[in-house]
């Protein structure tokens, strides 16, 4: 045979060699990760349900994903109604910070749903916020570039990495570098703008050609080039439905890295950890929504607000009367006195540093302290924010900017972020009929108070009637005897 045609026989063979074997790679590869997920999913969805998820627990666990509005709940919701003493310290520094070591009744924090694993499932209720995924991708690339740009004011990275370094050792507060996923994604922006930065240094580049902020080279990483990098599927994409389902980069579950790694590797598998992100914010005590503003936020504070209010007057009730006890008892039985129980009243609730106690405060003086404190946060949200991007002017996100980024970035986006949109659909329907249900219970109270009401009104209408004729009967029977009488004088 000519030794061409056995080279390209060979090379036929081996090449289907190749193939075959890559299948059979493929097919082992996918095999196992289907083991692997189907294991954590099976154990996740196994977990036993709270008796009733609509009331709420000793610990209420915000699960704050990224970019939805939650740091609004936090200081004008939240911080309203628990006060200091009963907040878990360092929330969010997953570092320093160990929830079995705390008596807490709050814990607001970045932490997937992994945390659970080291609260008490059965005493605690979980809150969260859900945004509509593409808007989600949109405001954390933009929160990314204008935090990494605050670091614009130094001559060079080294030293912005070096000062950041120093003001994180000396202060005793969370730094947004402590907290994911802004620890990672603060730092690949950060580098990525002084890298840009030196480029139009070096050229002697001044003028800059685009007017698309989310597509300025010269000044910022692209938002095309930002979704494609690994550090976005790593963190981003589906950040919502790994967040829920406890399976974030940052999670406590020792296999959730191989997991989170067969899900992006073959996609098929997503589904399971939809299920399971799913039958989480089933069981959870609200959940609202960043687009409907108005309706979560009224929606939160009738359904967590009204029930913490309740806990904490009832928690000082049982303070003061223990107080109240001890204060009867006699001198040689004060240790007797001090139990277990009493010791943890005292430790949840404390009068003195209760807002809520001490102001009588309401549901609907709540939401009007939340009015106020929102207006004046977003206030200086803005103007952080605008003193920001000036380091990077002309590049300035707004939202009409947004409507000019290119349909397939927008269809890219949503490829990417498959779980995370069909999750979004399910939180709709949750959302829907929380608001249902929460109405219902509204309309119900309000027909309570009008029977009893009108059933008021009719009572009193019924005596006052009674009470009329009464008078009547006497006036006409004193007028009947007088009569009589001066009848029996005349006569």
């Amino acid at each position: 045979m000519d030794p061409a045609k056995k080279f390209s026989l060979l090379l036929l063979f081996l090449g289907f060699v190749s193939v075959w074997v890559n299948a059979s790679t493929f097919s082992d590869d996918y095999g196992h990760c289907e083991r692997i997920v189907q294991k954590w999913a099976f154990s996740s969805l196994e977990e036993e349900a709270k008796e009733d998820k609509h009331t709420l627990r000793d610990l209420l666990f915000f699960l704050h994903v990224p970019r939805t509005g939650g740091r609004t709940y936090f200081h004008c919701f939240l911080r309203k109604l628990y006060p200091n003493s009963l907040e878990c310290p360092r929330s969010y520094d997953k570092l320093r910070f160990d929830p079995r070591k705390q008596k807490c009744r709050l814990l607001v924090t970045h932490d997937d749903y992994s945390m659970m694993s080291k609260l008490p499932k059965q005493r605690t209720s979980v809150v969260t916020i859900l945004r509509d995924p593409v808007d989600r991708v949109f405001s954390t690339y933009e929160f990314s570039v204008e935090v990494a740009a605050r670091f614009l004011v130094h001559p060079n990275l080294t030293s912005a990495t070096q000062m950041a370094a120093r003001l994180r050792a000396k202060t005793t507060g969370v730094s947004t570098l402590d907290i994911w996923p802004w620890k990672y994604l603060v730092p690949w922006m950060r580098e990525d703008l002084f890298a840009r930065r030196d480029a139009r240094k070096h050229r002697g580049l001044n003028e800059i050609m685009s007017n698309d902020p989310y597509d300025m080279l010269e000044m910022v990483m692209p938002l095309q080039e930002y979704i494609e990098d690994p550090i976005a599927h790593e963190i981003i994409h589906n950040g919502a439905t790994f967040q829920v389902a406890g399976l974030t980069n940052n999670s406590y579950t020792p296999e959730s890295h191989e997991v989170r790694q067969c899900v992006q590797k073959h996609t098929v598998l997503g589904d399971l950890v939809l299920q399971v992100a799913k039958k989480r914010l089933d069981d959870m005590l609200y959940v609202g929504l960043t687009e409907e503003h108005r309706e979560s936020a009224t929606m939160f504070a009738n359904v967590v607000g009204s029930q913490v209010i309740s806990q904490l007057r009832t928690s000082s009730s049982s303070t003061e009367s223990t107080a109240d006890n001890k204060s009867d008892s006699r001198p040689n039985n004060n240790h007797h006195q001090k139990s277990t129980s009493d010791q943890n009243t005292t430790d949840i609730a404390s009068p003195e540093n209760d807002e809520a106690l001490k102001e009588n405060m309401t549901v609907g003086d709540l939401m009007d302290a939340y009015e106020v404190c929102i207006s004046s946060l977003r206030k200086a949200q803005t103007q952080r924010r605008t003193s920001s991007l000036n380091r990077i002017s002309p590049v300035n996100f707004t939202k009409e900017a947004r409507h000019h980024v290119s349909k397939a970035v927008l269809e890219q986006i949503r490829s990417l972020n498959h779980l995370d949109l069909e999750l979004y659909k399910y939180a709709q329907d949750i959302f829907a009929k929380q608001h249902k249900r929460s109405m219902h219970n509204f309309v119900g109270i309000e027909k309570l108070e009008s029977m009893f009401n009108n059933s008021y009104r009719r009572t009193f209408w019924n005596f006052l009637s009674i009470g009329m004729t009464l008078v009547s009967l006497l006036i006409f029977f004193v007028f009947v005897n007088a009569r009589r009488r001066m009848l029996k004088v005349k006569v």
